[in-house]
C-alpha cells in the first residue's frame, strides 16, 4: 500500500511538471534578417573601400540562407564564404579561433569534415542565442574579411525581442565600451528597417555620395572636416540600389564642421567630405524615406 501510494505520488509530481520544462524556446533567423545582415556587411565594405568580397549567411544548422557577391571578387570566394559561415554556426565560435589553433600546431583539426578554419566567419546571435553565422571572403585581407563579418553580425543585435507581449518595439542598448570600440575603425551600430546609426570615423577625404532614400543626420564628436553639399557629382556611378558615388563635387557649397556641430543632408542631396582631420569622429543617423 505504501509502495502504491509512493508511485501515485511520483506520477502526480510528473504530471504537475509543465510541458514547457521539456522543451526550450528557439529563435530563428528569417530571410529578411539574413538580408539585413548582408546589407550591413556590404555597407561596411563600401565604407572601407574593400576591393571585393562575397558575404554568405547561414542558419544555425549551417544551411545557406542568402549570399551576395561584390564586383571583382575571385570565383572561389562564394564557396569559401559559405564554408566560413557554416563553420562559425556549427561550432558557435568565430573561425579565427580555429585558424589560430591550426597555426599553433594542431593541424589534425583540418581533417574534420566540412570545416573551414579561415578568419572571416562570425556567429550571429539574437538575445544570446546563436541563430546562424556570416562568412566573408575576398576583401582586402583576412582581417578585413572579419571586420565586414562583425559589422553584419552586429546588425542582428537589433533583431532581439523586448516587451514582445505588449507588441511594442524593441529597445536597443549598447555599452559605452562597445560604442567606443566602434569608433576605433568606424562601424555600424544599428541597422534596422527605417533607420541606421553609424559610429563613423574618417582620417582623410572621401568620395562624393548621393543617397536616394536616406537622409543623413551628422553630429560631430571630434575633429574638423569640410563638407561640400549640392552641386554636381563628378564621375558619378551607381554603386548599389539608390546609391551613387563619384570622385568629387562641382559647384557645391562648402561647410566647415567641428565638435558639437550638426548637419542634416536630405536624401537626394550630393555631399562630399572634401577634407577631414585625422581622426574625424561623428555619429550618422540615416533615416530612410518610405
Amino acid at each position: 500500500m505504501q509502495r502504491h501510494s509512493f508511485a501515485i505520488g511520483l506520477l502526480a509530481i510528473a504530471l504537475a511538471v509543465p510541458s514547457s520544462a521539456q522543451v526550450v524556446e528557439k529563435k530563428a533567423l528569417t530571410l529578411e534578417g539574413a538580408r539585413k545582415v548582408i546589407a550591413a556587411a556590404v555597407a561596411e565594405a563600401k565604407a572601407k573601400n574593400a576591393p571585393g568580397g562575397v558575404i554568405a549567411v547561414v542558419d544555425d544548422g549551417g544551411n545557406l540562407m542568402a549570399l551576395e557577391r561584390l564586383d571583382n571578387t575571385f570565383a572561389a570566394g562564394a564557396n569559401i564564404s559559405i564554408g566560413k559561415a557554416r563553420t562559425a554556426a556549427l561550432f558557435k565560435k568565430p573561425t579565427k579561433v580555429f585558424e589560430d589553433i591550426v597555426n599553433q600546431g594542431r593541424t589534425t583539426m583540418v581533417a574534420l569534415p566540412d570545416f573551414t578554419p579561415l578568419q572571416g566567419g562570425v556567429p550571429i546571435q539574437i538575445d544570446g542565442q546563436v541563430v546562424g553565422a556570416i562568412g566573408v571572403s575576398g576583401a582586402a585581407s583576412a582581417q578585413q574579411d572579419e571586420e565586414l563579418a562583425l559589422a553584419g553580425a552586429a546588425a542582428a543585435e537589433s533583431f532581439g525581442t523586448a516587451a514582445a507581449a505588449t507588441g511594442s518595439a524593441a529597445v536597443t542598448y549598447m555599452e559605452g565600451s562597445k560604442v567606443s570600440a566602434a569608433f576605433v575603425k568606424g562601424a555600424p551600430l544599428v541597422e534596422v528597417d527605417g533607420y541606421k546609426v553609424h559610429a563613423s570615423r574618417r582620417e582623410a577625404p572621401g568620395m562624393a555620395e548621393v543617397h536616394a532614400l536616406d537622409t543623413d543626420i551628422i553630429y560631430v564628436l571630434e575633429g574638423t572636416a569640410t563638407v561640400v553639399t549640392g552641386g554636381t557629382v563628378v564621375d558619378s556611378k551607381t554603386t548599389a540600389p539608390n546609391e551613387i558615388r563619384g570622385s568629387s563635387i562641382q559647384n557645391g557649397r562648402s561647410q566647415r564642421l567641428a565638435k558639437g556641430d550638426l548637419m542634416i543632408v536630405p536624401n537626394g542631396t550630393p555631399h562630399w567630405f572634401e577634407a577631414a582631420s585625422n581622426p574625424f569622429l561623428y555619429y550618422v543617423v540615416k533615416v530612410t524615406a518610405r
